[in-house]
């Protein structure tokens, strides 16, 4: 446990400063009340509640829903997008999601140590390769990229989703960089991570309560 969680945990003070009435509000006093660390990211969703509740419904049905790839590869997409980035607080965040959902931190890991050769099946490097393409050279994407992963074994709606996961994670990578998210603990990763891995990303209000709360 920690004696302060919130103080400085992004560069924005003005932002960090004024959190506005929502869910993230009520986890980030929550936390503090508790003496325990909690993801600094919560410091920027607070600040718009509104943008925060789309973000983290597109989050979810993204990443955490029913989907022809399994939210384990999903999560490995991300801290594979984060880790082209050098965003170590989603990769670090999200690897603990993908850890507890595979049951294997060291698959994981492996992936982003060496890809090729990572454990993790040839169809899933395949499309890992694609994401790391799509990360870094999106301009040369052709739809001779994904004739090549459908030839591996993926289909449309498999390679929507992955897309979507890697776009997802190329803006949180530059939403949470930009605003200067702070690391923490490996505990509170993993503490984290692992309600994550069970209930998705979702941590909102109704859109009505938020808009209602925010012009009172």
């Amino acid at each position: 446990m920690v004696s302060q969680a919130v103080e400085g945990h992004v560069f924005l003070a003005e932002v960090e400063q004024n959190p506005q009435p929502g869910p993230y509000a009520d986890a980030i006093a929550a936390a503090k009340k508790a003496g325990t660390e909690y993801w600094g990211i919560w410091n920027i969703l607070v600040f718009r509640p509104q943008a925060a509740y789309h973000l983290c419904q597109l989050s979810h049905e993204l990443m955490h829903e029913e989907a022809p790839i399994s939210s384990a590869l999903r999560e490995l997409i991300a801290v594979y997008t984060s880790s082209l980035n050098r965003c170590a607080f989603c990769m670090n965040a999200h690897a603990a999601v993908a850890s507890h959902l595979y049951g294997d931190k060291e698959l994981v890991w492996s992936a982003l140590r060496d890809l090729e050769s990572s454990p993790i099946g040839a169809k899933e490097k395949a499309l890992l390769r694609f994401v790391r393409k799509l990360t870094l050279d999106s301009g040369s994407i052709a739809e001779s990229d994904i004739a090549a992963l459908k030839q591996t074994g993926w289909d449309d709606t498999s390679i929507y989703y992955a897309i979507g996961a890697c776009a997802l994670f190329n803006f949180y990578n530059r939403f949470v960089s930009g605003n200067g998210v702070k690391l923490v603990s490996d505990e509170t990763f993993q503490r984290l991570g692992e309600r994550m891995a069970r209930v998705g990303y979702r941590r909102e209000a109704p859109p009505k309560a938020i808009r209602e709360a925010r012009s009172a």
